[in-house]
């Protein structure tokens, strides 16, 4: 998840000061003939207006109101990433009404932070470009799936990605860094791996597209994310989608 934000100068920088760079993004872009996304983060700033870790906070307290205190590390109380808090449960509890309750909480507070969602600067536009130049989407997140469904009709993008949008089940240790969601999409389309490209903004995101065998595509809104997904072992990292746009519309 992330709430950064940078100046869309400043991304454009990022993305274009290394000219390799350049030339490994002209090459992903002209192979995808599907596209991979997650959500949060490429798509859309989901807690831009809805803190995440006041997420993760409010089911840390709910927790000890079950009187389940000691259900968490101390590092995971203090994570501050609702997901990480969900999975540790999971963990202990696989299946279970408390993770069932934990995840339907999860899910309204997502659902409530669409209402404040700030899209990510050219994600709508190259989104609608990408499906008129006839490439297939997908979106393969941790974010429960009634999520994006809502926030891409409130951008009038639902039809760019139906029926293929594949999110957060019952079954929590199928998240990202497993492969299970770019599975699930790929395998629904009939696609390739090597046909694809994933765009994504954390180091789970990577593993998950390496695991798949997909070409990953890394989208770091500022140094310290970059430092990240560089040190996963993303190779392509644009701190922008502008030239991701730049370089489709250039082929179309």
């Amino acid at each position: 998840m992330t709430s950064d934000t940078t100046s869309d100068t400043t991304q454009t920088e990022l993305a274009t000061e290394d000219d390799s760079v350049t030339d490994d993004l002209r090459e992903a872009v002209a192979r995808a003939r599907v596209v991979l996304w997650d959500f949060d983060g490429p798509i859309c700033a989901l807690f831009a207006g809805h803190s995440a870790q006041r997420v993760a906070i409010d089911l840390v307290e709910w927790l000890e109101g079950q009187g389940l205190h000691g259900l968490l590390t101390e590092e995971e109380r203090e994570s501050l990433d609702p997901h990480v808090v969900l999975r540790a449960v999971d963990r202990r509890h696989p299946g279970s009404d408390l993770v069932d309750e934990l995840e339907r909480r999860l899910t309204q507070e997502e659902l409530r932070a669409t209402e404040r969602a700030m899209p990510t600067p050219y994600a709508d536009p190259l989104i609608r470009t990408w499906t008129a130049v006839g490439s297939r989407l997908a979106v393969a997140t941790n974010n429960s799936p009634l999520v994006v469904r809502q926030y891409l009709a409130s951008r009038g993008l639902a039809s760019c990605f139906a029926p293929h949008i594949y999110g957060r089940t019952r079954e929590l240790s199928r998240l990202k860094p497993h492969p299970h969601c770019l599975n699930q999409a790929l395998n629904a389309m009939g696609a390739a791996p090597s046909s694809a490209l994933m765009i994504g903004d954390t180091p789970s995101d990577h593993l998950a597209a390496r695991e798949a065998g997909v070409p990953f595509l890394g989208y770091a809104r500022n140094e310290h994310k970059e430092k990240l997904l560089r040190d996963a072992g993303a190779e392509v990292v644009v701190g922008s989608l502008e030239p991701v746009l730049r370089l489709l519309r250039g082929q179309a």
